[in-house]
C-alpha cells in the first residue's frame, strides 16, 4: 500500500535545494519583505526639541517604550520628555537611510538619546527599556532577587513574543491562506505561554513580585494586549479563561500613564485611541480628556 502524499500547501510544494525569493511574494508584508538588510532610500530622520527621540509605531513592541516614558514622566522624571515620530512599517519607513542608521535591523522601535556626546543609538525594545530604566533609576530594582526576576520576565517576553506575532498572528491574520498545521502549532504555544503567566500571577501581584517594573511594561502589550488588539485572537484562544492574567492586565490598563502610552504612534483604532505623533504632553488633550 502506497502512502498518501503529504497535504502540502500549495498542493505539490517541495522545497527547492536552494531557496530563492519569489518575484511576487504573497501576504500582508510580502511586498516589503526582503532577504537582505540595509537602506532602500535616502530619508533623514526628523529631530524634535527633547533629548529623547523615539522612532516607532504603536505596535505591541512600540507601546512598551511609550508606556515606560509616560510612566517616567508621571513619576516626576522631567528628563524623560520625548518626541515620538511615526515610522509607518506598512509603508516601509523603516528602510529609510536615517532609520537604518539608528537600527541596522530595520525594526521599530528605535531611540536616539541626545543627552550623551556623542548621541546614543538604542534599538530592540528590551534594550531601550533597560537603557531608560537605568538612566532614570526607575522601574528596575537596583539589586538582588527582584532585579533578577525583572530580567527573567523581560527576557522571557523578548524570546516568547515571536511565537505570538510572527507565529500565530502571522498565520492567523496575515498569511495569504489558512494553514491548519501552522495555526494549531502556534495557538498551542501561545496558550501555553498564557498559562505560564496565569500560573505565575496567581501568586504574584506583578511579574517580578510586588513591584511594577519594565517586565510588566514589556509583557502587557503582548499578553493579552495583542490578542485583543492587532491579532484579534482573544475569542479563538479563550483568553477569558486566564483570570489571574486578566486581573493583572486590567490593573495595569487602569494606570493613567499606560492609557497615554498605549495610544502614541498608533495609526488606526477607535476615536480617542490614535495619536500618530507625540511631542508634548498637551498633544493628548485632543484625544480623551481623562488620558
Amino acid at each position: 500500500m502506497t502512502d498518501a502524499p503529504p497535504a502540502n500547501q500549495p498542493a505539490g510544494y517541495v522545497p527547492a535545494k536552494v531557496w530563492q525569493p519569489k518575484s511576487n511574494p504573497a501576504g500582508t508584508f510580502g511586498s516589503i519583505n526582503s532577504p537582505v538588510s540595509g537602506a532602500r532610500f535616502e530619508q533623514a530622520l526628523p529631530v524634535g526639541s527633547h533629548p529623547l527621540q523615539l522612532y516607532s509605531q504603536g505596535t505591541p513592541n512600540g507601546q512598551k517604550i511609550t508606556i515606560l516614558l509616560e510612566e517616567l514622566l508621571a513619576a516626576g522624571h522631567e528628563g524623560a520628555e520625548y518626541d515620538a515620530w511615526l515610522i509607518d512599517i506598512f509603508q516601509g519607513d523603516q528602510f529609510g537611510s536615517g532609520f537604518v542608521g539608528v537600527n541596522p535591523n530595520s525594526k521599530i522601535p528605535a531611540l536616539v538619546d541626545r543627552s550623551t556626546d556623542p548621541v546614543t543609538h538604542v534599538f530592540e525594545s528590551g534594550s531601550i527599556l533597560i537603557h531608560l530604566a537605568e538612566r532614570f533609576g526607575a522601574f528596575l530594582p537596583a539589586e538582588g532577587r527582584a532585579r533578577t526576576e525583572t530580567f527573567n520576565w523581560l527576557m522571557w517576553q523578548v524570546g516568547s513574543a515571536p511565537f505570538v506575532g510572527g507565529g500565530l498572528g502571522h498565520f492567523y491574520g496575515y498569511a495569504p491562506f489558512k494553514i491548519e498545521y501552522a495555526i494549531d502549532r502556534y495557538a498551542m504555544e501561545t496558550k501555553r505561554q498564557l498559562h505560564v503567566l496565569d500560573t505565575h500571577l496567581a501568586s504574584h501581584e506583578f511579574l517580578a513580585g510586588d513591584q511594577y517594573t519594565i517586565a510588566d511594561m514589556a509583557v502587557w502589550p503582548w499578553y493579552p494586549g495583542s490578542l485583543y488588539g492587532v491579532y484579534n485572537t482573544h475569542e479563538f484562544l479563550a483568553v477569558e479563561e486566564y483570570r489571574h492574567l486578566l486581573r493583572w492586565y486590567e490593573a495595569i490598563a487602569a494606570r493613567p500613564a499606560v492609557a497615554r502610552g498605549r495610544v502614541v504612534n498608533r495609526t488606526s483604532g477607535a476615536p480617542g485611541t490614535v495619536l500618530r505623533e507625540r511631542h508634548d504632553a498637551s498633544d493628548f488633550d485632543a484625544l480623551v480628556p481623562t488620558l
